[in-house]
């Protein structure tokens, strides 16, 4: 492995100095369709940021375009001290082992038992067989695996199938198998949007405590306002494609984001 990609430890932080991400002129065009235009924002280390924006305000093509799921059209993204797409396709797929990504569907394999699942995170240094099945594992990836499941309160279910689990559980074990990736960023879309309110929130709290307890940086694309509130340090808007609203959430409070959507609406 290249050695500027080399993991931290297992659950440790990381020691990032300066910005995480710096987005510099970023655009991204479907054909004759513009998404998102010339956006330009730097989000510093060991921030919870939150992204809102009206439906087909381009936040989810936004995350992706960060770690190039989607090619942007224009524009500069620098992430973790990386220049995302000047990486050739060998070292893109180690960068993105150093992004957590948290997305509406968890993304498991149902007739596994938990633990597989979360060992599974560790495919970012770890190929073969022993990166899939909780019994091939090597003994200290078990281990690492069983950590991230403690800090998720669900080390007593490591054996059971993840189809017998909820779907606040399910998303849980999501969350450690992103931790087993030794992330230094974390990008979630939505990640409280199949749960009811208190499973959402508590989700949601588990998120904001990695940040707090690991120095990580989190991205979160948020639609509940009273989350947006709650587990962010800023808020950034997107409308139109373009930053319309960025505050620290200090200085925000639900009836002011409430207007920035019905303006959205109404424009």
């Amino acid at each position: 492995m290249n050695a500027q990609f080399a993991p931290a430890t297992a659950l440790s932080g990381p020691t990032m100095v300066g910005p995480v991400l710096v987005v510099s002129g970023l655009a991204k065009a479907f054909d004759d369709r513009r998404i998102l235009s010339g956006l330009d924002f730097t989000l510093a280390p060991g921030q919870s940021t939150a992204l809102i924006g009206a439906n087909g305000s381009g936040k989810s093509t936004l995350l992706k375009c960060l770690i190039r799921l989607i090619e942007p059209t224009e524009g500069k993204i620098e992430m973790l001290g990386h220049d995302v797409r000047a990486l050739a396709p060998r070292d893109l797929r180690a960068f993105r082992a150093q992004v957590g990504i948290v997305w509406q569907r968890h993304n498991l394999v149902p007739r596994l038992s938990v633990l597989s699942n979360v060992i599974h995170g560790v495919q970012s240094r770890l190929s073969g067989p022993r990166a899939w099945f909780q019994a091939l594992a090597p003994a200290e990836v078990r281990a690492e695996a069983m950590l991230c499941l403690d800090r998720v309160g669900l080390a007593d279910r490591a054996v059971a199938r993840v189809d017998s689990l909820s779907g606040g559980q399910q998303q849980r074990v999501a969350i450690a198998r992103m931790l087993m990736q030794r992330p230094a960023f974390i990008l979630a879309d939505e990640p409280d949007a199949s749960l009811d309110p208190q499973t959402g929130e508590e989700v949601m709290a588990l998120l904001l405590g990695l940040v707090r307890e690991k120095g990580l940086s989190l991205l979160m694309i948020s639609h509940r306002l009273e989350h947006t509130l709650a587990f962010s340090d800023r808020i950034l808007g997107l409308a139109q494609g373009r930053i319309a609203l960025d505050l620290p959430t200090a200085d925000a409070d639900a009836a002011g984001l409430r207007r920035f959507f019905d303006h959205q609406e109404a424009s």
